[in-house]
């Protein structure tokens, strides 16, 4: 199947409409092997509240197709023919910052995933991971999580403060939502913040979305590195944590 047989195909039953349900979440993805275009995008489609709107085979072609189809997530691949992925999701992140986008790659090359985090990326899968690993990642970084290593967001964090030394304010952030900013950048998931605070995931859901608004962040990550960045004293310490978030 060509890559205009392919995209055709997956895109036409999902173009959006008026009435279209917001809550149903639209996936683009970008990926130069057909094959895995096509598997990827069939796994999108015929999963219960995905969408897949766009599929592309290179760089440029994404850079046209994706503002058009507006996806909430993006499935990038980090190699493309010509320009790169992360080429690519810089890009994005300029013209459409609401985008979330998730990089894929053979394998842990922590160097190359860093710069595609630095240029806009929220995470990253591996292409060789089960169906529901790719499928939990796109809805973890809906609920603004961000799946990667506890090794990749260390460098992240760390990246931040070197490249932005002032501090940044958080002190619009309430006492709860300190607490859990707080345990955040730690490395502790919804459920360790939860069980720590004694309060339910959803309410923490809750807190971290207020965060992110203040804080004027998209994911945890982001929120993580302000808050290290408003409180640089004291080393940065990560607890012993399973791979992801």
């Amino acid at each position: 199947m060509t890559n205009t047989e392919d995209k055709r195909n997956t895109m036409k039953p999902n173009e959006p409409q008026p009435s279209e349900d917001r809550s149903m979440t639209r996936v683009g993805i970008v990926e130069d092997n057909a094959t895995l275009r096509k598997y990827l995008a069939e796994l999108v489609s015929n999963t219960e509240g995905y969408s897949c709107v766009c599929t592309c085979g290179s760089a440029e072609e994404a850079m046209v197709e994706i503002p058009a189809a507006r996806p909430n997530v993006v499935l990038m691949d980090i190699h493309l023919p010509g320009e790169s992925g992360i080429v690519c999701t810089a890009y994005l992140h300029e013209k459409m910052p609401e985008v979330q986008v998730i990089m894929l790659t053979v394998y842990k090359d922590i160097d190359t995933i860093f710069e595609a985090l630095k240029a806009g990326a929220c995470g990253y899968v591996l292409k060789r991971s089960e169906e529901s690993e790719i499928l939990n990642a796109i809805a973890e970084v809906r609920a603004g999580g961000a799946p990667m290593t506890s090794q990749v967001a260390r460098m992240v964090v760390r990246s931040f403060s070197q490249t932005s030394p002032e501090r940044e304010e958080t002190n619009q952030l309430s006492p709860r939502e300190l607490e859990i900013l707080a345990l955040v950048a730690k490395g502790l998931s919804n459920k360790e913040a939860a069980n720590n605070l004694g309060i339910s995931i959803s309410t923490v859901r809750v807190h971290l979305n207020h965060i992110y608004e203040k804080l004027h962040v998209r994911c945890r990550t982001e929120a993580a590195a302000k808050y290290f960045r408003s409180m640089p004293d004291g080393p940065i310490t990560f607890p012993p944590r399973s791979e992801g978030m």
